[in-house]
């Protein structure tokens, strides 16, 4: 009989992803196919509390404690799809969370370098992310806003928290040609999600609309 719950709840499952992703291609109009395909095979739901797992593949911004929150879905495709990873490419994320944007990059094919500041969610994340699986995913407890310089470079780096400005070094540790997706503004609470093109030693900047994100605190951050 537990087998046929399990089997069950394991179904349900799918088609409230399935649904999700729908949703984001129909009505969201997303067109990443790869990371449609990615946020289709993460359990969105092992990664929030279990009292809002029926809320989980809602398009909607959740808290996880601590003052954090895991991104609407939505706000997770349009980044992820931003960022234009590729299969094998080493990725540095600021801000691990629940360690839902680290699986979905994971499911991509990345090696993803990822770093939180509260120990609580650090430690979380690790010990979700490895009881699924996620091989690919390296875990770091520190200040995010001096990235992982002696993983560096990385291709791509993905921050999922707001600043006033992109910190020095992640321009730094980013390689050359490589991208950066981030949420930047002068305000907290209120960003611009700004994407940084890194090619032959310049660096060109395209903004893509409005995001609340938490802050980015540390020595480059709020």
């Amino acid at each position: 009989m537990l087998a046929g719950c399990l089997e069950k709840s394991m179904d349900i499952d799918s088609k409230r992803r399935h649904a999700m992703a729908l949703d984001l291609v129909t009505e969201r109009r997303i067109k990443f196919a790869a990371v449609i395909r990615a946020m289709r095979s993460v359990p969105r739901h092992l990664f929030v509390e279990e009292a809002l797992a029926a809320q989980a593949y809602s398009d909607n911004a959740l808290p996880i404690g601590f003052g954090q929150t895991i991104s609407q879905p939505y706000v997770v495709a349009l980044m992820t799809g931003l960022l234009d990873v590729r299969e094998g490419m080493s990725v540095l994320e600021i801000g691990t969370g629940s360690g839902y944007q680290s699986a979905v990059l994971a499911e991509m094919g990345a090696l993803v370098f990822t770093v939180e500041c509260v120990p609580e969610l650090h430690a979380q994340a690790k010990e979700r992310l490895e009881a699924l699986g996620y091989g690919n995913v390296r875990f770091k407890l520190d200040d995010g806003t001096l990235g992982w310089p002696e993983k560096a470079p990385f291709d791509r780096i993905l921050v999922t928290a707001g600043g006033p400005v992109v910190p020095a070094p992640y321009l730094d540790q980013l390689a050359d040609p490589g991208r950066l997706v981030m949420p930047v503004g002068e305000e907290r609470g209120s960003q611009t999600l700004v994407a940084m093109l890194k090619e032959n030693g310049e660096v060109r900047r395209e903004t893509h609309g409005r995001v609340a994100f938490v802050d980015l605190v540390g020595r480059h951050g709020w």
